[in-house]
């Protein structure tokens, strides 16, 4: 019973790593149920035993995504603790330690074609993600700049913050190209966080400020 289950598991997973590729390429119209199959090597009834038809996959693709993200946040985030208690000593340490595990996770987490088909979602005018962890990373900075989660400052600057996390990725001709590089190493790692601490302690002084 152990190895069949471990063997679905496995179909999921390559399910999804192929719905992603093939969807970031060919686009959610161009990409049908059967090159999913073909793919992944895995029989038509797989897709439907997990999540039903290709609309529903096409979801659970980012679904599954939040779900890691959400799993990996519990090493470093309470999300029942509310920031309103947080000194802004505290609350400086945990964005810190928030943007560096971050880095980890979109580094080593979010493949080229999941950032691919994300940036597609993004332009859709009825796509939204219902993130509890970044709705939390939201209520942080709020606490750090003495305003409420839903302050259009409060919004653009945890958006700003974000990208200091996932633009030279995004961004690869800006970043990996010009060094010649097919990945990040360990020292553009380091500049990435070391940049994101600069960015969350301008955001301390200007709510100290306040």
């Amino acid at each position: 019973m152990v190895k069949k289950i471990n063997k679905d598991e496995n179909s999921k997973t390559r399910i999804l790593e192929a719905a992603t590729a093939l969807f970031a390429r060919k686009g959610y119209d161009g990409t049908s149920i059967r090159d999913i199959c073909k793919e992944a090597g895995v029989n038509l009834c797989m897709i439907s035993y997990y999540w039903g038809g290709k609309q529903e996959l096409y979801q659970g693709i980012i679904e599954n995504l939040l779900e890691k993200q959400m799993e990996y946040s519990k090493g470093f985030l309470d999300l029942n603790r509310n920031p309103k208690d947080m000194s802004m000593e505290e609350c400086s340490d945990l964005l810190i330690t928030i943007s560096e595990r971050f880095v980890d996770f979109f580094y080593t987490n979010v493949s080229a074609d999941l950032i691919v088909l994300l940036l597609k979602e993004q332009q859709k005018p009825d796509f939204i993600v219902k993130s509890p962890v970044l709705d939390y990373v939201r209520r942080v900075v709020a606490r750090a700049l003495n305003r409420e989660a839903d302050d259009r400052i409060v919004i653009f600057k945890t958006l700003f913050m974000l990208s200091q996390v996932n633009s030279p990725r995004i961004l690869p001709a800006f970043s990996l190209r010009l060094l010649g590089q097919e990945e990040f190493c360990a020292e553009d790692i380091k500049i990435i966080k070391d940049n994101v601490k600069l960015y969350i302690n301008s955001l301390i002084k200007e709510g100290c400020d306040v």
